[in-house]
């Protein structure tokens, strides 16, 4: 009986023993399991002073800090320190669907090039010879001039056509124009950055028609402006953050002056074009702009068809234009060039004409702008030649010719052997 007993109480205090030990490794186990949750945070700081007091949140002067992964716990997981890396590498700036920001050069200057007028639909000689010619860009646009183009930081023209299957051409009108909604493509080949739809065939095949090219020119990444599914979507503003600088583009089309175009202008339920041919709406978006944007762009469809003289409307609207804010207009419509002007210090670029539109042979331009926080740095019109379904830069005397021809009509402006345009000291 007594060893019996004997051996149960040896037994017992060999479970004890055991117990002992279990509970003192628990213990270490768990001061070990919040020394690394609190040591995760700050890794970086001292733990404890010379004299040996605690200085740390784990209540173990001098202890080893092990961390939560090392003893297993939530095995993965990020630190802190880690998640505090990770957000601030991938957090990005928030912009609206309508503003973008761009990277200047390095010395702090950002560039525009503006083109005028191109057609995509291939019922009509240019884009039938594109395809004719393997649809190779640079078999219709030369080299040299889609380096211009591709190289700028924005690079804008017209979009004087809608990208769609449906609709039909609207009666009654001469010209009617339709691309494919897979053509938008090209304008990626060309460079373009933005494009203006205020124009008199962006309504060519109609409602479904227009609304399809707003769908085709979103789904490929190309920014518009001058039409939209409502009036408020027309006259809104692309704003391009420039370092803490803000410039503004706007569009609008005051062509079909009648009560009753057949590209329709859009109201508050309906889609359509912004148009200008009542002009206080667009000095009212030029006012706003510019209130809060550095400098404001209005691209503009105007002016009288194949002549190189400015109508009345163009020389009675333009001064409303910049008295509203506006630092540059650029014009486009007449299908041929005209005059460059300056009111007030301001550029006006009357008529850029056809970019790459038809077969016939003319003189085009593209223009190129450098802008920095402080304004305009140059402004150059660069010759080219539309011909035989293609463009190219102009060389030596041909470019010559141009620039001679566009000084001549150019009174307010001296334009330069390079092309360079400055206002003349009578503007």
């Amino acid at each position: 009986m007594k060893k019996k007993i004997g051996t149960f109480f040896i037994t017992l205090l060999i479970v004890m023993a055991l117990g002992s030990v279990l509970l003192f490794g628990l213990a270490r186990w768990k001061d070990a399991g919040r020394a690394g949750q609190d040591g995760g945070s700050g890794a970086g700081d001292s733990a404890s002073d010379a004299s040996g007091e605690d200085a740390s949140s784990n209540g173990s002067a001098g202890a080893e800090t092990i961390s939560a992964d090392e003893i297993g716990i939530f095995p993965g997981t990020p630190s802190s320190n880690e998640n505090a890396d990770a957000a601030s590498e991938t957090e990005e700036e928030v912009l609206d669907p309508y503003t973008y920001r761009l990277e200047t050069s390095d010395d702090g200057t950002v560039t525009f090039v503006f083109a005028g007028d191109i057609l995509f639909d291939p019922a009509y000689a240019i884009f039938a010879t594109y395809r004719q010619r393997g649809e190779q860009i640079e078999q219709c646009i030369s080299e040299d001039l889609l380096e211009e183009m591709r190289s700028a930081d924005i690079m804008m023209l017209n979009n004087e056509f809608p990208y769609s299957y449906r609709g039909e051409p609207l009666a009654d009108k001469t010209y009617t124009f339709r691309a494919s909604p897979e053509s938008v493509s090209v304008l990626h080949d060309m460079g373009v950055d933005i494009v203006a739809l205020a124009n008199n065939h962006a309504y060519d095949y109609g409602k479904d028609a227009f609304l399809d090219t707003l769908d085709t020119l979103e789904q490929a990444g190309i920014p518009y402006v001058g039409a939209g599914r409502n009036l408020e979507e027309a006259v809104q503003p692309i704003y391009y953050l420039v370092g803490d600088s803000k410039i503004a583009v706007l569009s609008a089309t005051q062509i079909e002056r009648t009560s009753s175009p057949h590209t329709l202008g859009a109201t508050e339920d309906r889609p359509g074009v912004f148009r200008c041919l009542e002009t206080e709406l667009l000095e009212e978006k030029i006012r706003e702009a510019k209130e809060e944007c550095d400098f404001v762009i209005v691209y503009i469809h105007w002016g009288t068809e194949s002549t190189d003289e400015l109508d009345w409307r163009q020389r009675d609207d333009a001064p409303l234009y910049v008295e509203a804010g506006a630092d540059i207009i650029i014009g486009d419509h007449p299908h041929c060039l005209q005059e460059i002007g300056y009111i007030n210090g301001v550029p006006v670029i009357y008529s850029l004409g056809n970019f790459w539109f038809n077969s016939r042979t003319q003189d085009s331009c593209i223009v190129k702008m450098t802008l920095s926080e402080d304004g305009i740095q140059s402004l150059q019109f660069v010759p080219c030649l539309q011909s035989n379904c293609s463009v190219s830069l102009l060389e030596g005397e041909e470019r010559a010719r141009v620039i001679s021809y566009m000084q001549g009509i150019s009174g307010a402006a001296n334009i330069d052997a390079d092309g360079y345009v400055t206002p003349t000291s009578a503007e």
